[in-house]
């Protein structure tokens, strides 16, 4: 008896061990998500949020290891025993736990969701930055509304010979520091605007217009992709997005401005010429 009382205290003790040793890395607490604090005045907020649930759940499933293993070794069956235990039903101090405990976390978790998202979604009225994208089969286009300049793109092109890809990509660029309005809009079927470092994504939906408002906090480049499944070359519908200085994101309108890209690209290239809501070629 005193064996396997010891080795199952040994089992309890190495897997504890373990758990709290790998909570020591930075990856495992913000929860396997990119190291992305501080890239937007959002990131930490989602990345408190995501790591906060994972620690109730973690310690809901702890509690709930825990008693499973206790019942499994207490009331296991002992040498010679015989017959059937004996049965309890109808439980009701159990079984109210198993019904209160539940409820306040689903509760829990949506109060604090809806928090958030209330604060990532809240609509900045006077942004410093208005850009309009635009999603297309299987690349971006890209309308700085403030500087009525535009930029267009084509899908990844993967031929084998460039040494980096992402170097091709369509390059959406954000002044550091200023607050960003981005509009949403697709010319052929749904898709979903990406950037992985900023923690948040949004669909875009022919004949209807999202926006998302956030500020970029640290210069540098960052992946985008689209995130809803939206056709053959999906996964060749990707792009960069380029956090700069002030006087870079000026220089950068200038130069599409001396390429000769001037003005909006409309919805007249919009495959979807029929949808509701009166004249496509309009621009609301």
């Amino acid at each position: 008896m005193s064996k396997n009382r010891s080795r199952f205290a040994a089992i309890a003790l190495l897997s504890s061990l373990t758990l709290v040793l790998s909570g020591c890395s930075a990856e495992l607490q913000r929860g396997f998500l990119p190291d992305a604090s501080g890239v937007t005045n959002h990131t930490d907020r989602i990345i408190g949020l995501w790591t906060t649930s994972w620690i109730v759940l973690l310690g809901v499933g702890v509690v709930s290891w825990g008693l499973i293993a206790w019942a499994l070794i207490v009331y296991r069956r002992r040498i010679g025993a015989t017959g059937l235990p004996s049965q309890l039903r109808y439980n009701l101090p159990i079984e109210t736990l198993f019904t209160v405990i539940p409820l306040i976390l689903v509760v829990g978790f949506f109060a604090f969701t809806a928090r958030d998202m209330t604060a990532i979604e809240a609509k900045v009225e006077n942004p410093d930055v208005h850009i309009e994208v635009i999603a297309k089969q299987w690349s971006w286009d890209f309308n700085y509304v403030d500087d009525n300049v535009f930029d267009s793109g084509i899908q990844a092109q993967f031929t084998g010979k460039e040494e980096n890809i992402f170097e091709t990509l369509p390059t959406l660029y954000l002044p550091v520091g200023k607050s960003i309005q981005i509009e949403l809009n697709s010319r052929d079927v749904i898709h979903s605007f990406w950037v992985i470092d900023f923690l948040y994504k949004k669909d875009m939906f022919p004949g209807h217009t999202n926006n998302m408002y956030f500020t970029p906090l640290k210069e540098g480049t960052y992946v985008g992709k689209c995130a809803e499944l939206c056709g053959e070359y999906h996964s060749m519908m990707l792009f960069n997005v380029k956090v700069v200085s002030q006087s870079d994101y000026d220089s950068r309108m200038g130069a599409l401005a001396t390429q000769g890209n001037v003005g909006q690209l409309s919805t007249e290239y919009d495959r979807n010429q029929n949808l509701p809501g009166g004249d496509p070629t309009i621009r609301g």
